[in-house]
């Protein structure tokens, strides 16, 4: 078993023989690592400013930025990936980036081994800081401040937790270290504990080959349990996993079960959060077992909420969460659901959450999320996971009788205003990098892409339809910040698709021909689309014409398939 390297002595000395992870191919030991933080502490000592932004794709390039950046006395922000949008965000608040992102954010480079005397540093616990984002699963992402000391207490928790499984165990993960999850399972825990790092797998086969290779453990998120394909071999990989951990949200019970059986472990499931750190866990080897506290975690319920307090909170005393809880039998707790989730529709109080678990009563539903859509008049939707995949894809009459089911089971105990009125059957949850189904991405499940259409004249060669553009149709969001206007793309995506819907148009699209852009179109426009299908040519023409002239014409070339 390597020796415990406490965080804030990684880049004191190098430990012989200790290996670290694998990077670029090759091993990469303790002196290696240290060798590339000391290029980083060099680079960021001559860079003004103290707040950084470090994005890398390899977890321990990462590492040695990271080391490298808090011996220099910066404060390191993790932005959870290389977006445009979430850089453009993140500019205001750092003095500048670092890693895989595009040049135009003129990233630091390290400095050259040359210019690197091979001194040690000890790391200050109180003054290494570093900032991460919650997922924004309820609104917009918040930053959080976390000090080294708490970070290297939430590793020594763990350890203590867990420390016994995983001895010779190198790590695999699906999940980014640009997020707290996996920046502590896959990077922080490891090199303090002496565990190999391995690069993340975004593939299940690539993911099946690293597990059988040696005694492993594997950090993932619920959403990547799900999606484990059963017809892998996975009992390549039984003899040699240690654990299998899932964070980052509630691992279904279905999903607990088919890694059980694939994997022959049960997961070990991780409650916590950004701001507190771990909190408890609990092994998935039956129906719903209680959460048990990590070593040095206080635990109590206050009015029905649970509270705890630990060393890896910012300050000291208690912190209340947002999480109805129950004291259950063994020590441990029970979560009810999540109290902010409680919501007012027509002034009657409704929790998310008690639809949710109705909903997943019914042995058809393998997940439900409940979400509330903002509007002049708040209503409530429902996303559902079928159980059956060949749901989501079935026809209207299918799907109407399935959703009929559901407002039956969930009629017995909520009356008409405090059910779901819109629904969607989806093949799985739209999931954020952290594999987290946020408000956003459920909200744009309902966001109407193109107007109903009012087919006004339709034969073999033209058609002619009315389209009223309403102003909550998707097509407007996001693209004009300053002013709703109908994107020139969305046009012509609605001329092809009502296009396909009138005319038997060839599979293969080629190219546009005489594409023009003429007048905006805004909401509450009333559009005429006119269609023209020449069968010879293969050339569809359209013209989007309303009461202010014409918005835009062109043509579109199709072909039969290769």
């Amino acid at each position: 078993m390597s020796e415990w390297i406490p965080l804030h002595l990684l880049l004191q000395s190098a430990r012989p023989g200790r290996t670290v992870g694998a990077l670029d191919g090759a091993a990469l030991d303790h002196a290696g690592l240290l060798a590339r933080a000391r290029r980083w502490q060099a680079a960021f000592a001559a860079a003004e400013g103290r707040d950084w932004a470090l994005y890398f794709n390899d977890s321990l390039a990462f590492a040695a930025a990271l080391l490298g950046a808090w011996a220099a006395g910066k404060r390191v922000h993790l932005p959870g990936d290389d977006l445009p949008g979430t850089l453009q965000a993140l500019r205001p608040h750092v003095d500048g980036f670092v890693g895989d992102v595009d040049a135009c954010w003129q990233p630091l480079h390290a400095a050259l081994p040359t210019d690197i005397p091979p001194t040690g540093v000890v790391l200050d616990p109180h003054a290494c800081r570093l900032v991460v984002f919650t997922s924004g699963s309820t609104g917009q992402p918040a930053a959080i401040e976390k000090r080294l000391d708490q970070l290297a207490s939430e590793v020594e928790a763990l350890q203590q937790a867990f420390g016994a499984l995983l001895a010779g165990a190198q790590v695999q993960g699906t999940v980014s270290h640009q997020h707290i999850y996996g920046l502590l399972f896959r990077v922080l825990w490891p090199l303090a504990a002496g565990r190999a790092i391995q690069p993340r797998r975004f593939f299940h086969e690539d993911l099946v080959a690293a597990l059988a290779a040696a005694p492993s453990v594997l950090v993932a998120t619920p959403a990547h349990l799900k999606r484990l394909p059963p017809q892998l071999d996975w009992a390549a990989a039984r003899g040699q996993l240690r654990a299998v951990f899932s964070s980052g949200g509630p691992l279904p019970a279905q999903a607990a079960a088919d890694v059980r059986e694939m994997l022959g472990i049960a997961p070990i499931e991780v409650f916590g959060s950004s701001e507190t750190g771990g909190i408890a866990w609990r092994r998935c080897a039956d129906d719903a077992p209680a959460w048990q506290p990590l070593p040095g975690v206080q635990w109590r319920i206050d009015d029905g909420q649970l509270a705890v307090a630990s060393a890896h909170l910012a300050q000291g005393g208690w912190w209340r969460s947002e999480d109805r809880a129950e004291a259950s039998a063994g020590g441990g707790f029970r979560l009810l659901g999540r109290a902010d989730r409680i919501v007012k529709i027509e002034e009657r109080r409704v929790s998310l959450g008690a639809l949710e678990q109705a909903l997943c009563r019914d042995a058809g539903v393998a997940e439900a999320q409940v979400l509330v859509l903002p509007g002049t008049r708040e209503q409530l939707a429902a996303v559902i996971v079928p159980g059956d995949p060949a749901l989501a894809h079935a026809g209207d009459a299918e799907r109407r009788a399935f959703i009929g089911r559901l407002t039956a089971l969930l009629a017995q105990g909520h009356d008409a205003v405090t059910r779901p009125r819109r629904w969607r059957l989806v093949a799985a949850l739209p999931v954020n990098a952290q594999g987290k189904p946020t408000q956003a991405l459920l909200q744009a499940l309902f966001q109407k892409t193109l107007p109903s259409p009012q087919w006004l004249a339709r034969d073999a060669a033209t058609a002619r339809v009315q389209l009223v553009l309403e102003p909550d149709l998707g097509a407007f969001e996001g693209h004009f910040p300053e002013v709703a206007v109908l994107p020139g793309v969305a046009q012509l995506d609605w001329a092809i698709r009502l296009g396909r819907e009138a005319f038997d148009l060839p599979p293969r699209f080629l190219r546009m021909d005489a594409l023009k852009f003429h007048h905006v179109a805004r909401p509450h426009d009333v559009l005429m689309l006119q269609l023209d299908w020449d069968a010879a040519r293969g050339v569809l023409g359209f013209r989007f014409s309303s009461d202010h002239g014409i918005h835009a014409s062109g043509k579109v070339l199709f072909a039969d398939a290769d």
